[in-house]
C-alpha cells in the first residue's frame, strides 16, 4: 500500500457547542494519509492514475467551509465518507485539530481511520 497525505490542510469554519463558537469562525486543521496504488501514475506520468491531492484539497475545503458543525467527530466522519465514496480510496487516517480550544494546550482534536489497509 502506498500512502498520499495531506499535511496542515487549515480551514476557518463554525465549528463547537458554544454560543460565541456559532458566530464566529475558527480555524481546524487537517491531516490526511490516503492508500492509493502509485505504479500505475508513475509508469505513465499521468494525473488520470493518480489520486489527485489538489482536486481531494479543494473538496474538503469547500465542504468543510460552508459547513456548520457542533461536534469535530461529525466534521471527521463526514470528511472520511466523501475522501471514500467520492475518491474511492479504501483507506484513511484522518487527524482533524482544533488549535486554540484549549489555553494551556497548542492543540486539541482526534485521529479516526476508516477501510481496510491492503
Amino acid at each position: 500500500m502506498d500512502i498520499v497525505y495531506i499535511k496542515n490542510l487549515q480551514i476557518e469554519c463554525i465549528i463547537g457547542i458554544y454560543d460565541w463558537e456559532r458566530e464566529v469562525k475558527q480555524r481546524v486543521s487537517i491531516d490526511l494519509e490516503m492508500s492509493a496504488d502509485i505504479r500505475q501514475a508513475a509508469a505513465t506520468d499521468d494525473i488520470a492514475h493518480a489520486l489527485n491531492y489538489k482536486s481531494i484539497s479543494k473538496r474538503v475545503q469547500d465542504f468543510v467551509g460552508g459547513s456548520e458543525f457542533l461536534l469535530v467527530e461529525t466534521m471527521a466522519e463526514q470528511v472520511a465518507a466523501i475522501i471514500r465514496d467520492e475518491f474511492g480510496v479504501a483507506w484513511l487516517r484522518l487527524r482533524l485539530s482544533k488549535p486554540g480550544a484549549l489555553r494551556a494546550a497548542d492543540d486539541v482534536g482526534l485521529i479516526i481511520e476508516r477501510g481496510e489497509r491492503c
